[in-house]
């Protein structure tokens, strides 16, 4: 019993091929926007890239781009299928080419789906990178003379200033790394020489954060220096008081700021699916009225269009029973030609054939 049986007429046909041509191309327009979509989010994620660890958090881009190219090609091809459709000498030439870019368009569909679900679950990878990633930032931000690494203090400062973020994890992360140039330490103070001895690794470590990390919006000056230290300022305890500096950490502030762009770019592409979805329903029925419509011989007439010729469960084990008479066949071929006798026989007659062989008489 087919699935979601509708009967259509002439009229019912020719009118349902016209919105499905008017559609395909408006698919076209979701299609550039997919694309768009991955385009910027992958500018996006290459603005910070020198603070993210290498990984797979370009997955979701490249998805979305490959599916935007894929949606207008498609949908072109749908549009002109669906024009022609109106008129059933036309459809002629497509009959046989329907039901292949019906499968194709369906294993499309799943691609935006999938899409649309990475966009909510790449938050784990896009954190590891962005931890790995400040970890290593921070880690070199004093290696203003190493090539490679003399772009981080600017990356790091122009990050923390625009996303009002400290540090990795919070201000405390620059406590833990000696972010002042070696270069710019006076060898000769006593201070300094004692902070390096008191250090096992022999670093410069200090309760200190760079300019960078500072709010303007703080009615008093700026405390980079001794932040936990509640005698070095004059009314201040670092316990109770709301720090002049940024409390959030750049990896929460980051992962924040791309969760909310991906959010919105999955909502889109839900609906873009859902959009697609309903293109290919209207594909398949228009493709079985037309394909039933030739089978009756009456073009004017009514036909039945459906989802399915047959129930889920029969299209299903239909399906399956293909899949294993393939792997049968296969096998069946293979074991028959080791088999057959006359497959790669090689021929000693040397081209003579029905050779009768003459006995030696015995001697007496």
């Amino acid at each position: 019993m087919a699935v979601l049986k509708v009967k259509f007429t002439k009229t019912k046909r020719d009118k349902l091929a016209q919105i499905l041509w008017i559609l395909n191309w408006v698919s076209v327009v979701s299609g550039i926007i997919l694309f768009s979509l991955g385009l910027f989010l992958k500018i996006e994620i290459k603005k910070r890239s020198e603070v993210m660890a290498k990984g797979d958090i370009n997955s979701v881009p490249n998805m979305l781009i490959s599916v935007g190219v894929i949606a207008c090609i498609i949908n072109f091809l749908g549009g002109k299928i669906c024009y022609d459709c109106s008129d059933a000498n036309k459809f002629s030439r497509w009959k046989l080419v329907m039901l292949p870019y019906i499968v194709c368009t369906f294993c499309f569909t799943f691609c935006i789906l999938v899409g649309a679900l990475m966009c909510y679950t790449m938050r784990n990878e896009l954190e590891e990178s962005l931890y790995l990633g400040l970890r290593d930032a921070i880690k070199f931000y004093k290696d203003t003379d190493i090539p490679g690494r003399c772009f981080l203090k600017k990356t790091v400062d122009l990050l923390q200033i625009g996303f009002r973020c400290c540090g990795n994890n919070g201000f405390r992360d620059w406590f833990e790394v000696q972010w002042v140039s070696a270069r710019y330490l006076n060898m000769a103070s006593k201070e300094v020489l004692d902070r390096l001895k008191s250090n096992v690794a022999g670093k410069f470590l200090v309760d200190g954060v760079p300019f960078s990390c500072c709010n303007p919006s703080s009615p008093r000056p700026c405390i980079q220096y001794q932040l936990t230290n509640n005698s070095a300022h004059y009314n201040y305890d670092f316990l109770t008081e709301e720090l002049n500096i940024w409390m959030k950490g750049c990896r929460e502030a980051l992962l924040d700021y791309y969760t909310s762009i991906m959010r919105s770019i999955g909502i889109a592409a839900l609906l873009i699916w859902l959009f697609e979805l309903s293109v290919l329903i209207g594909v398949r029925y228009l493709q079985t009225a037309m394909k039933n419509v030739l089978l009756l011989g009456d073009l004017e007439g009514e036909s039945d269009g459906w989802l399915l010729e047959n129930s889920f469960v029969e299209t299903a084990k239909y399906n399956i029973n293909i899949i294993k008479n393939l792997g049968k066949a296969n096998q069946i071929s293979t074991v028959s030609s080791m088999n057959d006798p006359n497959i790669d026989v090689q021929n000693t007659d040397c081209g003579k054939t029905n050779v009768t062989t003459k006995s030696i008489p015995a001697a007496r």
